[in-house]
């Protein structure tokens, strides 16, 4: 038996492997959206998506944060048949026509009221630890934002008009534990959560619970928002994903979506940009479009079609554009040059001192 074996068999946890082998490094499950450049925002990449582990959508209130989880349970759900979704409310601002008209069956929901922490934190890790791997199971908890603390009910049931100290270390606490659920049992988690402005000059978005959703997350995103107005009607909302913190995409990238009043969102999301940036469209003349090798022209509503992107959503070199724009580069990180062995040559000439 070799010492790696020995040390294997002497392990007190029974998922111990060689990393090699290891299940928990394997190709992570990659549920892809209907959105392609939700799935850039989730991965870097066209043809990624939601993985395992914490992603959160955060920032102010009507910012499509519940729509966005909502596209990801929808994918999730139409990926596996037999996929449930846990649904933590502690707002309830998401009716049953919400999920109706994501085309989410809302008999594969599993619906858990939440009014305080510790409430929330007791249920989901009794769930998880029901939870096997190879269970199709994603939660989505919406929302963490003005979620109270125990403590804080309580002192307002006592009548007690006291600061409460214990919120954030419940919150820490919460995603302590069920992070390496999370990842071990292969469970995509989606989390809504508020934003707040720090104090100062340039006061920039933080997010809030306290450190321990940065510490957990797979992903963070906080959501930002300008009017799309034609003429003085306004039609829609054109939003900006800034990538907060992220595994998978270069943080601080900016990705816009737009979705309208009339027809949610855009499937073509932020696609036309892009592909100006990499060439593959051109503009012959204002307020015309044109990809690369074609003769005809396009006003910009006839660019939001299928017709007008599959051919460029194929083209291998603007999916490598984008990802090499997006995606977090996983070269070697230390280069393979000998190097000790000049320094040693050059360290032999010295005596060592006596001692």
């Amino acid at each position: 038996m070799s010492l790696l074996d020995k040390l294997k068999s002497n392990s007190t946890i029974k998922e111990t492997a060689i990393l090699r082998d290891s299940k928990f490094f394997t190709k992570k499950d990659m549920i892809p959206t209907s959105i392609p450049i939700i799935n850039v925002a989730l991965s870097g990449r066209f043809d990624g998506g939601l993985t395992p582990g914490l992603t959160m959508w955060a920032g102010p209130s009507k910012h499509f944060k519940t729509a966005f989880s909502l596209l990801m349970a929808k994918s999730y759900l139409d990926k596996y048949d037999d996929a449930v979704l846990l649904f933590y409310d502690s707002e309830f601002g998401t009716p049953q026509s919400y999920f109706d008209s994501f085309g989410i069956a809302t008999d594969r929901v599993l619906h858990t009221p939440v009014t305080d922490v510790e409430q929330l934190k007791f249920d989901i890790m009794q769930q998880l630890q029901e939870i096997n791997r190879g269970d199709h199971v994603m939660i989505c908890i919406d929302s963490i934002g003005n979620l109270a603390s125990k403590k804080e009910v309580e002192d307002a049931l006592d009548k007690k008009a006291v600061a409460d100290m214990s919120r954030a270390k419940q919150m820490k606490s919460l995603f302590r534990m069920v992070t390496p659920h999370l990842t071990m049992k292969d469970v995509p988690m989606v989390v809504v959560n508020h934003t707040y402005k720090e104090i100062g000059m340039f006061p920039k978005d933080i997010v809030g619970g306290g450190t321990g959703s940065y510490y957990s997350a797979d992903n963070i995103f906080i959501l930002g928002r300008q009017q799309d107005k034609e003429g003085s009607d306004l039609v829609g909302y054109n939003f900006i994903i800034n990538v907060e913190k992220s595994r998978y995409v270069k943080e601080k990238s900016k990705i816009p979506v737009s979705v309208r009043f009339d027809g949610g969102i855009s499937k073509w999301s932020g696609l036309l940009d892009l592909a100006l940036e990499s060439g593959h469209v051109v503009k012959p003349s204002n307020g015309w479009y044109q990809i690369v090798g074609e003769d005809k022209k396009y006003r910009i509503k006839e660019t939001d079609t299928k017709e007008f992107w599959m051919p460029i959503l194929t083209d291998k070199t603007f999916y490598e554009f984008v990802k090499d724009k997006y995606a977090i580069a996983t070269s070697q990180i230390i280069k393979d040059e000998d190097i000790s062995k000049h320094i040693e040559e050059v360290g032999s000439e010295d005596e060592l001192p006596a001692t």
